[in-house]
């Protein structure tokens, strides 16, 4: 009794021989080598110094009311941290302009009375200076906010300290000391270029044959409908692989990311998760047949969702539950945590074990949906 058309024994030859077919194929197309390597050195670069949620050097307006000594030391305080760049004005009704404007993200003002205000402070009777900020950008309203009342607060110990033993409080970060947010994000941006990469090449893959025709060519050989897709994937899987690498070689060495972790670890993480990425444009490809849209469905499917709902930019514990439930299905997310892991922290396998478990996972969902979908026939 026959096997099955489509769901013949895996033959190492034959896999062998299209495998070598798909490899010269994609030496000879430069649109992939564009995709594997030119295109993740530029997004790379694009999130290293476009992307940053580092504040520093914010434009404030500090309104000087008062000529006395405590007044100006106050003032100097302000204008010698490296995270505000200070606008003096000598009354509030020049800086409320700029403000508006949005050339000053907020607003410090020391009153003329604030020797009075230092003298009633051990009466707790209101604030010694007033801050105001631009809502219109939370985030940075927040930080102007709490950094100037940490200044106040610096300036007000120096100015009159406690009697007796002083208590030092030092802070010390983990992981990422120098509180860098491109250390934080170079990991993360390398998932995402990589999900573009992975799901966009191999949704471009079986499209591509069906529109020139080949398809029908590889259809009529004795090859089953799981060499095919194999011999379609392990090139690729190669080419993520190496472009991967090449992400990580410009992370350490141009932009100054530190691998605390292992090489092997980090290809290992790379290798589990082109599975699901491969598998996703895979599905893609041999669904649509059509190389437009299937580059579109790739951008949609893959790259806005790992975006959005890895952790990369937005934190996953902030988000709806709902939104929070997604999350789990999205391949990104796990290559996201496991590669800030292996980069600023080290080898830690408790935590890479289940990333890598539900990576493989999510892939095997893929490459089921897809040969349970293919048809090794003209007819399809």
């Amino acid at each position: 009794m026959g096997t099955a058309p489509g769901h013949r024994a895996l033959d190492a030859r034959r896999l062998a021989a299209l495998v070598k077919k798909e490899s010269l194929q994609v030496v000879r197309d430069p649109s992939a080598i564009l995709i594997a390597f030119v295109l993740p050195a530029i997004l790379l670069f694009l999130f290293a110094f476009a992307v940053s949620l580092d504040i520093d050097d914010v434009r404030i307006g500090v309104v000087r009311e008062s000529d006395s000594a405590a007044a100006q030391s106050l003032a100097a305080a302000f204008s010698g941290t490296r995270y505000f760049h200070v606008t003096p004005a000598r009354d509030r009704r020049e800086a409320e302009p700029e403000l508006v404007a949005g050339r000053l993200r907020g607003i410090v003002v020391i009153p003329a009375d604030l020797d009075a205000r230092l003298a009633a402070q051990s009466a707790d009777r209101g604030p010694i200076v007033q801050i105001i900020t631009d809502g219109s950008q939370p985030n940075t309203a927040n930080f102007v906010s709490g950094y100037a009342e940490g200044v106040v607060a610096n300036w007000l110990q120096s100015r009159a300290p406690a009697p007796g033993e002083r208590i030092s409080v030092e802070p010390r970060f983990w992981f990422n000391p120098e509180i860098e947010s491109r250390r934080a994000l170079i990991p993360g941006a390398i998932a995402i270029v990589m999900t573009m990469i992975g799901t966009l090449l191999t949704a471009l893959v079986v499209a591509r044959e069906w529109e020139r025709g080949t398809m029908e060519a590889v259809m009529s050989t004795p090859a089953g409908i799981l060499e095919i897709l194999l011999a379609k994937l392990l090139p690729y899987f190669v080419l993520g692989l190496v472009a991967t690498l090449g992400c990580a070689l410009v992370a350490v060495l141009l932009l100054d990311v530190p691998l605390r972790g292992s090489w092997p670890a980090l290809l290992l993480l790379s290798a589990a998760f082109l599975v699901p990425a491969l598998g996703q444009g895979l599905l893609i490809s041999a669904l649509t047949r059509n190389q437009f849209v299937a580059s579109q469905i790739a951008l949609l499917s893959g790259f806005l969702p790992a975006f959005l709902l890895s952790g990369f930019l937005f934190e996953i514990d902030s988000m709806p539950l709902l939104i929070r439930g997604l999350t789990h299905i999205v391949a990104a997310r796990y290559f996201v945590a496991s590669l800030q892991t292996v980069f600023l922290a080290g080898d830690v396998w408790s935590l890479f074990l289940p990333d890598i478990l539900a990576m493989l996972a999510i892939g095997l969902v893929f490459f089921v949906i897809t040969a349970r979908g293919s048809r090794k026939s003209l007819d399809t």
